[in-house]
């Protein structure tokens, strides 16, 4: 059944829960090649920014999205932008659990600037959901203290308060387009890289792993985006953190990645969260 046939809170959920999935692969990328964090915002960028023009043209809203871009459409592209810096540079300073696991303070960060800016008080399941998907999240910074890491983390952290923003921007201005700022944010990350990388001398057997990354960037991020309209940010958050117990998962399988006891445990509570707060609607 097309979405668009449901009402808009299922709708909601599905393509946010869809992102998360798509999402939870983004470790697997990152660290799974020696590109540097440059190369890669670089060329995830470029294919990112292709495959959604080709993919609005196709489907003939090219000219509708530019018409909508306006000043809330370009807040949300720098919040994106602003993220994605701090995402990829955060997975090759650390684990793809630590970082997915950070990710899990979005729900409570969400929860307080959407109440803070927009007046949206969380629900009671919601706020109580989202404070055990803390304590979850507690393990992790625990495990990373006591191997002495940081920096990865704490650039983890702007990336968690860039995505609640733009969570909560959507939210504020459920009409602002979805699709065009993804675009903006990855154009303007292009000279940037240029900038301070080298991304034009990324290994050549690389690239077709980083142009698949932009496509997978591209849908996550639309997903995203359109189910973020339909929703509370607090819930977008919470829903979206199904990304975190994935996540340490496909790195285990894939990069071999043996993550502590602590993000274990830590990610298995914060799904349980996750599963609780929807309860009442599966």
């Amino acid at each position: 059944m097309n979405l668009t046939t449901k009402s808009p809170r299922v709708a909601g959920v599905v393509l946010v829960v869809v992102s998360a999935l798509v999402f939870s692969s983004a470790g697997i990328f990152t660290n799974g090649v020696s590109s540097t964090a440059w190369s890669i915002i670089f060329w995830r960028g470029l294919a990112a920014a292709g495959f959604t023009l080709v993919y609005l043209l196709l489907r003939g809203m090219l000219a509708r999205e530019l018409s909508a871009f306006g000043v809330h459409a370009l807040f949300i592209s720098v919040m994106m932008a602003a993220g994605t810096m701090a995402f990829i540079p955060a997975f090759k300073l650390s684990s793809v659990a630590n970082v997915a696991i950070v990710y899990s303070a979005s729900p409570l960060i969400a929860a307080l600037m959407s109440w803070f800016f927009i007046g949206e008080k969380p629900s009671r399941t919601v706020t109580i959901a989202s404070c055990v998907a803390f304590v979850g999240m507690t393990l992790v910074f625990y495990s990373s203290a006591s191997t002495g890491g940081g920096l990865g983390e704490l650039l983890a952290l702007f990336m968690t308060i860039m995505m609640a923003g733009t969570m909560v921007a959507y939210r504020k201005w459920p009409e602002t387009t979805a699709a065009l700022p993804a675009v903006v944010s990855s154009l303007l990350l292009l000279p940037v890289a240029l900038l301070f990388g080298s991304p034009l001398q990324a290994a050549s057997q690389e690239l077709p792993i980083l142009l698949i990354f932009g496509l997978v960037f591209a849908v996550a991020s639309v997903t995203l985006s359109e189910g973020a309209r339909r929703l509370p940010s607090a819930e977008t958050a919470l829903l979206s953190l199904l990304e975190t117990p994935l996540a340490p998962v496909l790195a285990y399988l894939i990069l071999q990645e043996v993550p502590s006891w602590h993000v274990l445990l830590g990610g298995t509570v914060i799904l349980m969260a996750v599963v609780w707060s929807q309860r009442q609607h599966i």
